[in-house]
């Protein structure tokens, strides 16, 4: 892909190379996929230094569906980030698949999660001089799989997600509903077995949001994958196998929804 790519783009997926970083174990279905022990992140404003989470400790399991509520700046998406590398702990540890990340040099740490996660955002994060389909199959082409296979694969993903007919169209020409369905076939595009979103319906109105959220369940549930979504949405938690309030630093009110027991 020749086209100049914007700076945040090598942060998320990093250049096109590949690193070694250690492989993941092979993990019994009663063994947690994500490890969290200790976490804690705080930031320094104005002089003073402000906690955001503070020694989480948790497990999440393969294929589960965990909802994070809280309301905005409660550190649901610092979680997200940390849980993804996006963002490094001040201390505690994160553990994905039996790997440290916390552990592992940036750059490793970034390729990483080009390769093992996917990350659905709020506001879509497409990039605007790409097609749809080259928004697809950015990741991959970045970890330098073949292009023909890579392609062929995005286009089978947009078929599923209603879109094959705007392959070639550029996001600017696609509603807020359409973007978020690309950006979720772009997330599950590398068959990661991990998937992070950030309030995805958060920029949505109410029926397209239903119609992605859908949509967003029904290919991570059907290929098994683990599901992390933050919203400050209560009817959302409904459909989770779990749900965890984050608050003041923690994270707490585990429930059980009675809808999924």
């Amino acid at each position: 892909m020749q086209k100049r790519l914007p700076r945040q783009i090598y942060a998320l997926w990093g250049g096109a190379e590949t690193v070694p970083y250690p492989s993941w174990q092979t993990l019994s279905s009663d063994m947690p996929l994500i490890t969290l022990c200790q976490l804690t992140k705080t930031f320094s404003e104005g002089g003073q230094t402000r906690t955001v989470l503070d020694a989480i400790d948790l497990t999440v399991g393969t294929g589960d569906f965990v909802v994070l509520l809280g309301h905005s700046g409660s550190g649901k998406s610092t979680l997200l980030n940390l849980i993804s590398g996006i963002e490094t702990p001040s201390s505690g540890t994160v553990e994905i698949g039996g790997v440290d990340i916390t552990a592992l040099p940036d750059h490793q740490r970034t390729l990483f999660r080009r390769d093992r996660i996917g990350f659905v955002f709020q506001f879509f994060n497409l990039i605007p001089t790409l097609t749809v389909l080259e928004n697809v199959t950015l990741p991959q082409e970045l970890a330098g799989r073949e292009k023909t296979a890579v392609s062929t694969h995005a286009l089978h993903l947009l078929n599923r997600v209603g879109l094959a007919d705007r392959a070639h169209a550029f996001p600017d020409k696609l509603s807020g509903g359409e973007q978020q369905r690309v950006a979720i076939a772009r997330a599950i595009a590398h068959d990661p077995m991990l998937l992070l979103a950030d309030e995805p319906t958060g920029n949505l109105d109410e029926e397209t949001g239903q119609r992605v959220l859908d949509l967003l369940l029904e290919l991570t549930h059907a290929a098994g994958k683990t599901l992390i979504m933050a919203t400050h949405n209560p009817d959302i938690a409904q459909l989770a196998d779990r749900v965890l309030r984050v608050q003041d630093g923690g994270i707490s009110n585990q429930l059980s929804v009675i809808g999924n027991q």
